[in-house]
C-alpha cells in the first residue's frame, strides 16, 4: 500500500511538472523542439509487448491504444505479419538499408536532429542520411504521389506540433517483427516538449486495408546533452556490401 502511494505521488508530480513546463521559444515564438533526440525503447524490435527471441530483447511495447497493446489487424493482414516475422532476417526493409518510414524513423536506435524555420521543420536521422521535411506553411498534401516516409504537413496546437502524414507506399515496416501497413496508411503525430530534455511523441495510425480500427503509440525522446554530440555517418549500403563480401569468403 505504501509503495502504491509512493508511485502515485511520483506520477502525479511528473504529470504536474509536464503540465506546468513551458517550452523555450524560437526566434519567431514557436516552441523550440530543436536538438538531437533519441528514443530509449526497444520499439524497433516490436511496437507490441513481446518476449525475447534471437537478436531481439523482450519489451513492454509502446502501444497505448488499444489497452491490450496489440495491433488490431484484419485477419489477412495478421497472416502477412506472421509470415513477415518468420522471414524477418532477410525481409525487413531496414535490413536492406531502405528508408524506415513513419513512425519507425522516430524510434530507430539512431539519434535524430530537429531543425526549425518559419515554413518547415526538418527531421534528420543518422540512419542512411535519411530526413523528413514537415511543412508548416499551410500547404496541402501532394496528390497522386507516394513516399517511403510519407508527405508531412504540420500545424501548431498550443505548444504541440501536430503532423498529418499521408501519401505512403507499402514498402516499410513498423518494426523488426514484421508489423506492416498498406499504401492507405495515415499517421497523425504529436510532438510536445514536456521537460528540458524530454520530447513526448505520440502517433495515431490508421489503415482500413490493414487494421480494423486506428491505434496509437506513445514514447519519450531524450535530448543528447553530451559535449560536441552530433549526427555521425552510418553508411548502411557500404556495410551491407562488406557483410556480403565477408560471407562469400
Amino acid at each position: 500500500m505504501i509503495r502504491c502511494l509512493i508511485l502515485m505521488t511520483a506520477l502525479a508530480g511528473t504529470l504536474l511538472a509536464q503540465a506546468t513546463y513551458k517550452a523555450p521559444r524560437t526566434w519567431n515564438n514557436q516552441p523550440d523542439l530543436q536538438g538531437i533526440w533519441q528514443a530509449r525503447t526497444n520499439a524497433n524490435d516490436s511496437v507490441e509487448p513481446h518476449t525475447a527471441v534471437l537478436g531481439m530483447s523482450a519489451g513492454a511495447g509502446v502501444i497505448v491504444d488499444p489497452p491490450d497493446g496489440k495491433i488490431p489487424y484484419r485477419p489477412d493482414a495478421m497472416a502477412k505479419r506472421n509470415a513477415n516475422f518468420k522471414n524477418r532476417a532477410t525481409a525487413d526493409p531496414v535490413g536492406k538499408c531502405w528508408m524506415p518510414g513513419v513512425p519507425r524513423m522516430t524510434y530507430l536506435p539512431f539519434p535524430l536532429q530537429i531543425f526549425q524555420s518559419a515554413n518547415y521543420i526538418l527531421v534528420a536521422s543518422e540512419f542512411v542520411h535519411n530526413y523528413r521535411t514537415i511543412y508548416i506553411n499551410g500547404t496541402k498534401h501532394l496528390p497522386g504521389v507516394d513516399f517511403y516516409n510519407g508527405d508531412s504537413r504540420g500545424r501548431w496546437e498550443g505548444d504541440t506540433l501536430v503532423v498529418d502524414v499521408a501519401g505512403f507506399n507499402d514498402q516499410t515496416w513498423f518494426d523488426r517483427s514484421g508489423n506492416h501497413h498498406s499504401d492507405d496508411l495515415h499517421v497523425v503525430e504529436r510532438y510536445t516538449r514536456t521537460a528540458e530534455d524530454v520530447l513526448s511523441y505520440e502517433a495515431t495510425i490508421e489503415d482500413p486495408k490493414t487494421f480494423t480500427r486506428p491505434w496509437k503509440i506513445a514514447l519519450p525522446l531524450y535530448l543528447h546533452k553530451e559535449p560536441n554530440f552530433r549526427l555521425l555517418e552510418y553508411e548502411c549500403h557500404a556495410y551491407l556490401e562488406d557483410a556480403i563480401k565477408d560471407g562469400s569468403k
